[in-house]
């Protein structure tokens, strides 16, 4: 009862996701029951965790979702053990936002 374990803040845009981009449905549920499962106190731990995750910075990490089909911005609040969604969408998307600063959702 006193484990912990991340929250992921705002998990029905990953959902909703799903549902117009169904390529993007297993690897999503993977990484949702990994993230969830997860007890994470940096970046570090979420590398080794996550082979090719990028860093963009202390807080914030992009995901590969469905062999690179789709890129996922999440910023995370370690001490918290929150995962919070910023953005998903296709490479072409992604390209046009700034990864630092997004907070689509």
């Amino acid at each position: 009862m006193g484990i912990c374990f991340v929250r992921i803040i705002k998990q029905s845009t990953l959902a909703k996701f799903s549902a117009v981009n169904p390529k993007a449905k297993p690897a999503l549920t993977r990484w949702v029951t990994l993230v969830k499962a997860a007890k994470w106190s940096s970046m570090n731990e979420v590398q080794v965790t996550v082979p090719g995750v990028v860093v963009l910075n202390g807080e914030r990490a992009r995901f590969e979702i469905a062999g690179g089909n789709f890129r996922l911005i999440v910023s995370f609040s370690f001490r918290h053990q929150i995962a919070f969604i910023k953005f998903i969408g296709s490479h072409a998307e992604y390209d046009k936002v700034d990864a630092l600063t997004v907070a689509k959702y």
